[in-house]
């Protein structure tokens, strides 16, 4: 093989190389232990002795040129590559972007967060508890005994003989005594849990309790605390009456309705004036404190608000009904 003839046919094969693969079958046939450079120099063996030494001499400058110009390919294609990488990578910051689904806050949560937020316009504390309490928190501090038969009415879900899933948050409430002492003024939101699931009742649903201890207070105080509530919730023109019901932690005891127009009288809330019991549950004296509580189902106040008629709705995550407000 004529060493003019493999120069020749390497430099024209190597100028047309483009590519990682191209550049890689012409190492093998030029470069290669049985490429063509190489086999240049196996034919030493043929040649008379004076001759080796230039013909040597020529492949092993050709071999040189030929691994200089493959270097030089080398480079330029991985360039190359990386430039037609970073080609694809490359964002048009000019585009417009994906658009996105906005998401809703759910009606129960802005309800929640409307009723806080009137609430601690009028000077309450909001305060959290826990969720699994234990029978004392739940019922016997508030005045609750194991016989009592408002006990059976929560119909609650029960871990232990002793611990459950809070039926309300008036636990809340004790706790927050035994804590603090007089004058008190919270509101206790959350979840609470009950063997309820129908158009109006769910197994979870949330609460918001309130609790005022002071000294001197009456029903005149309470009942303003829940005009103003539901003036500010409802309107200017909601109305509130208090009709006589039984709650064993409160003396006397009321059942809440408020006048909205459309609707007439609704039932919202539950309220009357904290029972000599509890108070001594969590060591106050009945004889110099005064309180009153309320208690409110958050998804009942949506309901009234929005109009809607099913709270089942509330826990389905329909995305058309969500987005509806």
């Amino acid at each position: 093989m004529n060493i003019d003839v493999v120069e020749r046919e390497a430099f024209e094969r190597l100028s047309k190389v483009s590519s990682a693969e191209e550049l890689e079958q012409f190492r093998v046939e030029f470069l290669g232990k049985k490429g063509k450079i190489t086999s240049l120099m196996k034919n030493l063996k043929n040649l008379p002795p004076e001759e080796r030494p230039t013909y040597g001499k020529r492949v092993n400058e050709l071999r040189e040129k030929v691994e200089a110009l493959f270097r030089e390919k080398k480079k330029q294609i991985e360039e190359l590559m990386e430039k037609e990488k970073m080609e694809r990578m490359r964002i048009d910051v000019t585009i417009p972007g994906a658009r996105r689904k906005v998401g809703h806050s759910h009606p129960v949560a802005k309800i929640m967060e409307e009723i806080e937020r009137i609430f601690v316009a009028m000077g309450f504390d909001v305060v959290e508890g826990p969720e699994i309490e234990t029978t004392w928190y739940n019922f016997d501090a508030l005045n609750t005994p194991e016989w009592h038969p408002a006990r059976d009415e929560h119909d609650s879900f029960y871990i232990t003989d002793d611990l459950l899933l809070r039926t309300h948050t008036s636990p809340v409430q004790v706790r927050t005594m035994l804590e603090r002492k007089p004058p008190i003024a919270i509101i206790s939101p959350g979840k609470v849990y009950r063997r309820d699931y129908d158009a109006t009742h769910l197994p979870m649903f949330h609460q918001v309790e309130g609790l005022h201890v002071d000294k001197d207070l009456s029903v005149a105080h309470l009942k303003f605390t829940l005009e103003e509530f539901a003036r500010r919730m409802f309107g200017e023109s909601a109305k509130v009456r208090l009709r006589p019901s039984f709650f064993p932690f409160t003396e006397p005891s009321f059942e809440v309705d408020v006048y909205l127009k459309g609707y007439g009288w609704l039932e919202i809330l539950g309220a009357g004036m904290v029972d000599p019991n509890v108070f001594l549950s969590v060591g106050y004296d009945p004889e110099e404190w005064t309180g009153y509580a309320f208690g409110m189902g958050v998804e009942r106040i949506a309901m009234l608000k929005y109009g809607i008629t099913d709270i089942r709705e509330f826990v389905r995550n329909d995305v058309r009904f969500l987005s509806s407000y």
